[in-house]
């Protein structure tokens, strides 16, 4: 039995990535995410020492909806992660399915070259990695 050789994750990332300011509101950033499809956003740096940071639906649900908050007055910089794990897009998507279980996350933007070309998630990798490999 050969072991198959998965693709990398530059075959299934996200290339639309949303950034948005550390200082917008839960709101204002719930309103971004609906409006672009997206169930994540990366969070700008605020200069070229920072890191980057992410909000996921999950930390909305965490910290203001189940805490009961009004998201207009929640700043994302407040719930986001920061920093962030990032991934290389030719890493390969066994490789990133591993990162994310040992760190217990399930989003990873993509970085090359110090800038952010995509974002990956357990969903990507599983519809756009796994399954067309098994499709053959």
């Amino acid at each position: 039995m050969t072991i198959p050789k998965w693709g990398p994750v530059r075959n299934c990332m996200k290339t639309d990535v949303t950034e948005v300011d550390g200082r917008t509101d839960v709101l204002s950033a719930l309103k971004i995410m609906k409006r672009v499809g997206a169930t994540s956003l990366i969070v700008k740096r605020r200069d070229e020492n920072d890191e980057y940071g992410m909000l996921l639906f999950s930390d909305i649900a965490k910290h203001v909806l189940a805490k009961d908050r009004a998201p207009e007055r929640v700043n994302v910089y407040e719930i986001m992660s920061k920093p962030v794990i990032t991934v290389r897009p030719d890493m390969e998507i066994r490789y990133c399915a591993k990162l994310f279980e040992n760190f217990g996350i399930s989003h990873a933007p993509v970085m090359e070259d110090d800038k952010i070309v995509g974002m990956v998630s357990y969903y990507s990798l599983i519809l756009y990695g796994l399954l067309p490999q098994l499709e053959d």
